[in-house]
């Protein structure tokens, strides 16, 4: 007996069938990864779980230089003038958005790096503002991104890091300027003077 031959076209109908289902189901996939990267307060709060673990300060000497990044803080430490002080900043490389929250400290001097870890940090953040005087280093607001860029979190936060023992601490100030970032602050005569910002929750841009 002969072969039964096939109904044409009804192996390629079979095939489209299918790859329109693998379609659907990436389709699927890469939308709840997007979701995913699009819950920043789910990443903030795992973020924050995964700080709530750290139980000691931790320097590591001579480490490579900090990875690119822009929208940190660099300062200079007033108790050792050879001393700066980086902190924070974000990195987009070309899919997605890495925020910090690491500090190092640079000695020019001795040109090495130092990154110190430590209990109680602030959150991940770029576009803050610092400000060093005398044994402490302020730092205030700035802004989480999403890693699709399609969120953002600005903070209204003011913490002071202690310059000889690495320790940071929120300050709970009353009355404070509203969450944002981008804006300009410094010191003068004993105070902190900020000036403007900016605030974007996709709804609203003041």
């Amino acid at each position: 007996m002969g072969k039964r031959q096939k109904k044409p076209g009804k192996g390629k109908e079979k095939t489209e069938k299918k790859t329109a289902k693998a379609e659907e189901k990436r389709a699927r996939r890469d939308d709840k990864k997007l979701a995913e990267e699009d819950d920043i307060d789910a990443i903030l709060a795992k973020i924050q779980k995964e700080e709530a673990k750290k139980v000691e300060i931790y320097i590591e000497e001579n480490v490579p230089a900090p990875s690119p990044r822009c929208n940190c803080s660099v300062t200079v430490n007033p108790l050792r003038e050879s001393e700066l002080i980086l902190y924070g900043g974000e990195h987009y490389n070309g899919a997605k958005t890495s925020v910090f929250g690491d500090l190092y400290r640079y000695n020019a001097e001795k040109n090495d790096w130092k990154r110190v870890s430590s209990p109680n940090s602030p959150s991940p953040r770029s576009a803050h503002q610092a400000i060093a005087w005398k044994n402490w280093l302020f730092i205030f607001g700035g802004e989480f991104t999403s890693p699709n860029q399609e969120r953002f979190h600005h903070y209204k936060d003011l913490w002071r890091f202690d310059l000889s023992s690495n320790v940071w601490e929120p300050l709970q100030v009353k009355g404070g300027p509203s969450p944002r970032s981008g804006h300009r602050m410094v010191l003068h005569k004993h105070k902190l003077i900020l000036f403007g910002g900016f605030y974007d929750n996709l709804r609203d841009i003041r």
